[in-house]
Formats: structure tokens, sequence, C-alpha cells
């Protein structure tokens, strides 16, 4: 091919424009079709690669991702080891610590197992890498920007450690910063929803500066997981330097361009001494997840055999990435179902423009998709609940089997009850759940409720259960749906993510079943990962909007459940009797 007579075109990969040259003889209306040596395009110009790195609850996974396409080269997933122990965390107290090795050694692991899977020819072509993670998941770190945990003296120190989103120590904290807030005559938890969380970022940083004299000894500032891993790859080593996502700032930090960044400093010290300053040492300026953090590092560059001009995104959390590795739309509502539920919303910034609504977790311009309005909403315990469940039940079984033949029967244990639970009638009067068992995230924030199960007889089995708790869990999201259309911003349809959304289509045809809406199940495995890679591609300049990435990567959506409206009503008198158990759990739970 390489003595053939060529002549210079243009071909779109994607929405990206290619370079290349044409045989003479190739007819104009076959130019750029099928992308074959034959029309003697470069490999080195038409393939090019990102990584997404997609820090969950219980593990990291990373993908290589061709950027043209979407389509996965390698995926690599490796289990938090100290987590998995259960080393630092205190479940009984709602205590929930990650130590940053974790994540480090985590990173390494399946960045070095993805290149490796895709091969050399690969790894030269890899552009850019992003990274989504939990959050509000926050840590104390010296001037550096090094987690405390990292520093000798406080290896074993939980509070030196990563302060994971489910940690609820800091309720006492939240409900100061609450009662703090009606003092001042601007309202600083205006686009928080009006509540402050204790799975949130100020919260989790006064209740451990309380907590640890050695901690808050040390602690110069306090950062998001999302934004420490971008510093680490590009070799930060001054806090300050650090590119902080509006995503966590906005959702979780209070910051806002109407307050001018985070609130003032008095707002602060006059809640606890103890926060006197703090805002100095933290930041002012945040950037959307479109843009670099940096390039990688010449130690991590070399670590993982990448060039140092691989760009590193700006970071962000996994719902929020998730929602764009799952092609969000406009006003509908992108729900990412793992342990818990976040829920993504967006809509153009001058259709929602003045309006707030109560009781979510915030509404960010930019920490969705650029440019528009990003409305966040969840659960604090979906997958969470069924897991509490199965435990449960496997409890005999974990006392009296060798571990794994009980980890056999439990994880059998799920997929029968919900063949079983299939087939109950929807029974007006059956038994009854409230999902609140980790608290309840959205609507309203209040992390000290409780989770509740009624209507139990001699008769109800363990599949009756189950199906009561599957079918709360649904009408918490119809809570979360009922709230944002009572509050003027519609939602014209559902998107499922993550795992309990690939692997359940009983849960996922009770959620189209309580909710009257249908849900499509998009097509990805790693939508988080994938939206990661999305950004990356961005980041690098590839697409110059992720609206774009969007289009070209996106894989599209493989099922759709549909409601059946001969329950509806049914479900709607159940619904009611959720809303008035949780109305006696809450005054309850006050008084």
């Amino acid at each position: 091919m390489e003595n053939l007579p060529r002549r210079p075109g243009k071909i779109f990969f994607g929405k990206q424009k290619i370079k290349c040259y044409f045989d003479r003889n190739t007819p104009k209306d076959r130019q750029g079709k099928g992308f074959s040596g034959d029309y003697g395009i470069s490999d080195m110009e038409k393939e090019q690669y990102v990584i997404g790195v997609d820090y969950g609850t219980d593990s990291v996974r990373s993908i290589i991702a061709d950027a043209s396409n979407g389509r996965e080269v390698a995926s690599a997933v490796f289990f938090y080891p100290r987590w998995k122990q259960g080393l630092y965390c205190d479940p009984a107290s709602n205590r929930f610590r990650q130590h940053p090795l974790d994540y480090i050694e985590g990173l390494e692991h399946t960045l070095l197992t993805c290149l490796s899977e895709a091969g050399p020819a690969v790894a030269a072509r890899v552009r850019a890498i992003s990274v989504d993670t939990t959050g509000s998941s926050p840590v104390a770190v010296d001037q550096s920007g090094t987690p405390l945990a990292l520093v000798p003296g406080f290896e074993q120190n939980p509070n030196a450690m990563f302060v994971l989103w489910k940690d609820h120590t800091a309720v006492r904290e939240a409900a100061a910063i609450n009662a703090h807030a009606m003092t001042f005559p601007t309202n600083y938890l205006q686009f928080v929803g009006g509540i402050y969380s204790s799975e949130w970022f100020w919260a989790k940083l006064l209740h451990v500066l309380r907590e640890d004299e050695a901690v808050r000894k040390a602690c110069h500032s306090w950062v998001e997981h999302c934004d420490w891993i971008p510093f680490l790859l590009t070799g930060g080593d001054r806090v300050s330097g650090m590119r902080r996502s509006v995503c966590s700032a906005g959702h979780k930090a209070l910051w806002a361009t109407e307050f001018g960044g985070l609130p003032p400093d008095a707002w602060f010290s006059s809640l606890d001494p103890l926060l006197k300053g703090f805002t100095a040492r933290l930041f002012t300026q945040t950037y959307t997840s479109d843009q670099p953090a940096g390039t990688l590092s010449a130690e991590w560059a070399a670590r993982l055999g990448l060039s140092t001009g691989v760009i590193v995104g700006v970071g962000a959390f996994d719902a929020h990435m998730g929602a764009v590795g799952g092609q969000i739309e406009p006003y509908h509502l992108s729900k990412v179902m793992g342990t818990s539920t976040c829920d993504m919303l967006v809509a153009p910034l001058q259709e929602v423009n003045g309006k707030l609504v109560r009781g979510i977790c915030g509404q960010v311009p930019g920490s969705v998709i650029p440019g528009m309005m990003g409305m966040e909403a969840g659960q604090s315990a979906f997958g969470d609940a069924y897991a509490w469940f199965r435990n449960i039940l496997a409890w005999p079984m974990n006392q009296f089997l060798p571990a794994d033949e009980a980890a056999g029967y439990a994880d059998r244990i799920i997929p029968a009850m919900s063949r079983l639970a299939a087939a109950l009638p929807v029974d007006e009067h059956s038994e009854l759940a409230l999902d609140w068992f980790n608290g309840r995230r959205t609507p309203d924030a209040n992390q000290v409720l409780k989770g509740a199960v009624t209507g139990l007889s001699l008769g109800t089995d363990a599949p009756r259960i189950f199906r009561a708790i599957v079918e709360a869990t649904c009408f918490g999201a119809k809570s979360i749906v009922d709230r944002f259309i009572q509050e003027g911003i519609p939602v014209k349809g559902l998107i499922g993510l993550g795992g309990v959304a690939k692997k359940s289509p009983f849960i996922m045809q009770m959620m189209a079943d309580t909710m009257n809406m249908p849900i499509r199940i998009h097509r990805s495995e790693q939508t988080c990962a994938l939206g990661a890679a999305m950004f990356a591609a961005t980041a690098c300049g590839i697409y110059p909007k992720v609206e774009d990435a969007m289009d070209a990567m996106g894989q599209g959506f493989d099922a759709e459940y549909r409601p059946d409206g001969s329950k509806a009503a049914v479900y709607a008198t159940r619904f009611r009797k959720y809303e008035q158990l949780g109305q006696f759990i809450e005054n309850n739970t006050n008084a």
C-alpha cells in the first residue's frame, strides 16, 4: 500500500476529525467508510485510548476505552484488602473508614493489569485518565496534601483516614450546622436542599477535629477523595495547588458562585472555634471535570509505563460521572443503584434559574455536564438493605458451616428469594417496610432514622419480608421523584445504572410498577468508569464537549421495564401507607 498514489482527505471518527490519505482510485462515496487499512489511515492517527477509574465502596475498577466508540479494550477490579477485613470500621457506631493505601494499591494494580491486557500498542496511545470516587469521602491532609494515615504516627488512626460516604459519626455536627444556619441572614444551605447531612464534608471535618486532638493539630486541610487521586497522579506536592472539583465543592462543601466561594470564615468560626481560619486553607476556585488537573507525573508514568504527556482530568463523584456514562438526558432521572443510590438530574440552566428544590443533595451548575444544572438526590441504603437481610438469613450457615460452603449458600439467597417474591400477589394488606436502614439521604436528610417492617404474622416467610424491603426501596425512589415534581422540576423518564439495575429484573420491574413509569437499563456494565473515560476524552481535547463524547462513546440501552397498569391502584394505596409508616417512625425518632 505504501507505493500507491495517495491524496489527502478527512474522515470523522466519532465527532473527531482525522487527517488521512486515500488511494487515488478509491471512489469518493467510499472514502472514510469501514476505516480499513485499504484507505491508508495511519493507526497512530485513528486509534486513541482513554482510561476511566471508578472508586466504589468495596473496590476500584479501571477500564481502557477506545475513544472513538467507547469500546472497552481492557478492565480490572481490585477489592480493598483492609476494607474487606473490616479494619478501622465500627458498624455499631456507624464508623466507616478507608485507608489510603487501599486506594493507591488498587489504582496501581488495576491500571497495570489493564495496560498489560491491552498491550504496548494501546498503552502507547493512551491520551488521558479521569477518576470518579464515592463521596463525600474526605480525609485530613498535611500541607503537602499527604493524607495523615500515610504520615508516621498516624498509620493506624481511623481519624487520619478517608471518612467514607456512609460514615454517620457526624450526626451531632450536622445537626449543629443546620441549627446554626438558621441564625444567619444568608441561607448558606439553600443550594444543598436546605438540610446539611452527616454524610458531608463540613460535618465530618468538625467531628474529626472535635474527637481527635492529634489529628486536629496535624490537619492542614481537608480533601475529597475525588480531588486527591488526580492530585496524586499529577505529582502534587502542595495542597494549595490542588484543583478541586465543582462537583464535590458544590454538592458537599457549600461552595457557590453566589457566595463568592465558600461561606465566610465568620460563619464557621461562630459554629465552632475549631473551624476558625480553615476556609483559608481550603480553596476558592473550582473546576468542571472536562478540564485537565495536570499531566501524569514522572513517578506515575514510570510505574505505569505511560507517557508524562498523558492528561489527568479533574475528578468527580461516581454517580455524576456514571450519569454521563449512562447517557443522561435533560429531565431524566439517572439512578446509579448499588449499595446506596445516587440519583442525578440535569436541566438547562436558563430553564431552572431561580428554582430551589427542597431536601435534595444539592444543585450545582456544571457538576454533571458543564453548562447545565446538576441536581443530586439518593437513598442511603439500597443494595445494602438487601445485603442486610441476606446476612440475617445466612447467620446460621456462617456459624456452623465451613466458610467456603457458607459463602456459596449465601450467594444463592437473594436470587432464590427474588424468584419466589416475584410470584407473590400484590396485596394492599401484606407486609410493609421502610427503607431507612442507613438513615434517609433524600428527600430531607436525616441519618438517625431507622428502617422498619410491619404487618408480620405467623404466615410471613423470608420471600415476603424480602419483597416488602424491595418495595420499600422502590417507594423511597418514588419519594424522590415526587419531590422533584412538587418543586417544579419535571421527571420525564428513568435511567437505571449499576449492579442492581443490571442483575435484578425483579427489582427493576418493581421499580417500574411502583413508580408507574418505564425505566431503561443502560447496556454498559461499568457506566461510572465509562463516564470517567468520556471525561478523560474531553479533558485531553479529543472531543470539544462531554456531550460529544457521550454521543460517540455511549453504549446505549439493552432493556426497558414498563409498568403493569393493573397494579397502579394498589401500589398507590400501599405508597400512602409507606408514607404514614415513615411519618410515625420519624415522629417517634424526633420525640
